[in-house]
């Protein structure tokens, strides 16, 4: 089992960002989606259990092109699906990613605090001691193109050159960070997400978590740098705008898998 805890400082409201995630993940969504593959939403409800009020997800990943080929080399391609179940008790989400054909032999768990600091808490998560200095601590800047391959590189996706229209934010330069902690115009908040992967199965354990680790850093990279550029496009809208979305999003995704052709991230072997 392999624990990292991704740190990503963003110039928004911890109010703000609820929203602008949920769009994202929709528009994203979107952009994965076609040829068989991408997304498919098989339900988005509201929760509550044990005092946890929030909106609970559960959705399939049809993965065949973005399973690295490692993966797709001794997975039978039938197996190759991930259903996704989500926790959205904003501003605590958890995540869990599981496989029927590895069974309890694989499993990503996403847990994700969203404070309105730096990113420098100290285990947000409260785990114990020996877990927390186990924990590789991975900061991501989005504005850092360097963070991303030139495959994955699009320019309108790029804070470093970007300008929000509607709130003046942007382009974030080199010291960004440093920048918006003495604007007081400016709002700040890190996403704390703690990620723990576990895949069993002899001589490739290691190896496997290690490439599982490197692609959420991938996934978290390109996602929050796109929200940041489509604030502009989420930033008047209320949660009863998005979960009209969402629910339209829904029945586009059903359509694009079956019409449209593969787009999207390919993995990275």
């Amino acid at each position: 089992m392999l624990i990292k805890e991704f740190r990503i400082v963003l110039p928004l409201s911890v109010e703000e960002y609820q929203v602008g995630q949920l769009y994202a993940v929709a528009e994203a969504s979107k952009n994965e989606t076609g040829g068989g593959e991408g997304v498919e939403v098989l339900a988005n409800e509201p929760y509550e259990k044990d005092g946890e009020k929030g909106q609970y997800t559960h959705k399939i990943y049809h993965l065949q092109s973005k399973v690295p080929g490692i993966i797709r080399r001794f997975a039978p391609k039938d197996s190759l699906e991930v259903h996704e179940e989500a926790w959205n008790a904003y501003p605590y989400c958890r995540t869990i990613l599981t496989n029927a054909y590895m069974k309890d032999n694989f499993m990503i768990k996403i847990e994700t605090w969203h404070k309105p600091d730096m990113g420098d808490q100290e285990n947000v998560h409260g785990l114990d001691q020996s877990s927390w200095e186990a924990t590789e601590i991975v900061d991501i800047d989005i504005a850092d193109r360097s963070c991303i391959s030139a495959k994955d590189y699009k320019p309108e996706h790029d804070p470093a050159i970007f300008k929000s229209e509607k709130t003046g934010r942007g382009p974030l330069g080199p010291d960004w960070k440093k920048e918006l902690v003495n604007n007081p115009n400016c709002p700040h908040m890190c996403a704390y997400k703690l990620v723990t992967v576990k895949f069993k199965w002899l001589g490739l354990q290691g190896k496997i978590e290690n490439m599982i680790q490197k692609v959420e850093k991938r996934l978290f990279t390109h996602f929050h740098r796109q929200l940041f550029c489509w604030i502009d496009k989420w930033i008047d809208l209320s949660m009863d705008d998005i979960r009209r979305m969402e629910e339209e999003t829904k029945n586009e995704l059903d359509e694009m898998r079956k019409n449209d052709e593969i787009k999207g991230m390919a993995a990275e072997d």
